[in-house]
């Protein structure tokens, strides 16, 4: 019997019986309980106890079992990899209850026919040598003191001269290779280019550092692609890196617009370097020479080195690929509005003459002096908005509107040269979005940027015109002949289709 105490609303209390009809509330009930979950679990435990107890029965039962993968059929596969399962589970099982504090390994095998693992890492990786990548905001104190080197090691190997240098400043991802003997370093190599490994050696009581030079082995690769798609696109099916794809670019920058000249069928060849270090290619080369078809006109360029170790680029009758001014001083995606002396404003709504070309492009796109010269005006122009004027000599003048900013530390009077960013992209001034406004100037009269005749490149002297022929003939001889084997390729193989995946243009070699 149990009672209860009620409060009255009076806040008197009340105390009155109350019968629990649980079954858990019975204390006697519950001792019975628990003292009947305690037998049987000891009786369980016991039990399992003694089957494990007797090793010999265990180990016994196990062998016993017939290896799950004996007589294994199509038929029986997964009930014999189930037979394997439970082995495996009961091999663990026993092991763990093993008494024996050093069991020995049973059903062991060892075939000497063949290399393990680390047999074969032991004949990649040399004896006693290590490496290791530099981490981000690592440095060679915290480097040493994870590989438990003595910072008195540290201070002797940053005491050794101008060669130990660059251990002040390593490099995130570049490669520390080190020897250790009984805990001491006996050699270190940090790899400060492609070209240059510190090496760090112990001699008897003190260290000795020296940077040693490898050269790396250049070979001549030939590349030809024709375009069906889009230029980079293209020279990747050819062989290209993206790299060299922009290098051809800027040495053809000068003719060809490459946003709107480039047409399908459109043909590259190229000869050029790259660069191996223990026969892996680690660098592209220059190239050496090459020819772009463009709608049916050929552009040859060769590479020339002067005595005095200038390197140009020139077509085959010695005129350099450079010319005084770029065709387009931006990467743009359209031409928004065309030179014309009579096109309609688009906010004045009136006949007003356009005189120059709106390329129109995303607010920010870097804006590139289109040749050498001086800044003549940097401000605002009414409606041209934020404005540049470069001056170049005293025929030419190139006009840059509606930026967005201007280079850091631009000023009038400032020499700049061609392909240097003067501003950025914006839309001040009158303008509907974001556009570049280029004007070409002749003796202060506007002409087309689009098809003005640009000033003729600067040419090899007479002087030294034998030494251009002399280095360039052969190179030259190596382009014509890479094109006529191509040539051949590519009459058995037809221009791929437009978006076509096939490899059909890739390199010959």
């Amino acid at each position: 019997m149990t009672y209860k105490v009620y409060i009255r609303k009076d806040y008197k209390p009340v105390i009155r019986e109350s019968k629990d009809t649980s079954i858990f509330r019975n204390r006697s009930i519950n001792r019975i309980l628990v003292i009947g979950l305690c037998v049987a679990t000891g009786l369980i435990l016991g039990m399992r106890s003694h089957d494990m107890s007797d090793p010999d029965i265990a180990i016994h039962s196990y062998q016993q079992t017939p290896h799950p993968l004996s007589s294994v059929s199509d038929k029986n596969i997964e009930p014999a990899m189930e037979s394997m399962k439970t082995a495996e589970k009961e091999d663990s099982f026993k092991s763990s209850y093993s008494s024996d504090p050093f069991p020995v390994k049973e059903f062991a095998v060892e075939d000497n026919n063949e290399l393990s693992n680390q047999d074969m890492v032991e004949n990649i990786i040399p004896e006693n040598w290590e490496s290791m990548k530099v981490a981000s905001g690592d440095n060679l104190s915290l480097i040493f003191d994870r590989l438990h080197i003595k910072p008195t090691v540290l201070h002797q190997i940053m005491t050794l001269g101008d060669d130990v240098a660059i251990l002040k400043r390593l490099m995130p991802d570049h490669e520390i290779r080190y020897q250790m003997d009984n805990g001491e370093l006996e050699e270190l190599q940090y790899e400060i280019n492609l070209t240059d490994t510190l090496h760090i050696t112990k001699q008897e009581d003190h260290y000795t550092a020296e940077t040693v030079t490898t050269e790396l082995q250049t070979r001549v690769s030939e590349a030809t692609g024709i375009i069906t798609d889009s230029l980079f696109l293209s020279a990747q099916r050819a062989g290209l890196s993206d790299n060299l794809t922009m290098r051809l670019i800027e040495l053809y920058g000068w003719d060809i617009d490459f946003a709107l000249d480039i047409r399908k069928g459109d043909r590259f060849y190229v000869v050029y370097e790259e660069k191996y270090k223990d026969g892996v290619k680690v660098q592209d080369g220059p190239i050496l020479a090459a020819e772009f078809v463009n709608q049916g006109k050929s552009f040859r360029a060769v590479r020339y080195t002067h005595a005095d170790g200038y390197t140009d680029y020139y077509d085959e009758n010695g005129f350099s690929m450079r010319k005084a001014f770029l065709r387009t001083p931006v990467k743009f995606s359209r031409i928004s509005s065309r030179f014309s002396l009579a096109r309609k404003h688009p906010i004045l709504n009136k006949i007003r003459a356009h005189k120059g070309v709106d390329y129109a492009a995303p607010i920010g796109t870097p804006v590139k002096a289109t040749g050498d010269g001086i800044v003549a005006f940097a401000g605002n122009k009414g409606g041209y908005g934020r404005a540049i004027i470069l001056r170049h000599g005293e025929t030419y003048s190139t006009l840059y509107g509606h930026l967005s900013k201007y280079a850091h530390g631009l000023r009038t009077g400032n020499r700049v040269k061609q392909g240097q960013i003067i501003g950025y992209v914006g839309m001040s001034g009158l303008a509907t979005g974001p556009h570049l406004h280029y004007e070409f100037r002749i003796n202060g009269i506007h002409h087309n940027p689009l098809t003005v005749e640009l000033p003729k490149a600067i040419g090899i002297p007479k002087a030294i015109m034998a030494d251009f022929k002399n280095k360039t003939s052969p190179l030259l001889a190596q382009l014509d002949s890479f094109i006529k084997t191509a040539s051949k390729v590519n009459e058995e193989k037809p221009v791929v289709a437009l978006n076509d995946t096939d490899n059909a243009n890739r390199s010959s070699e």
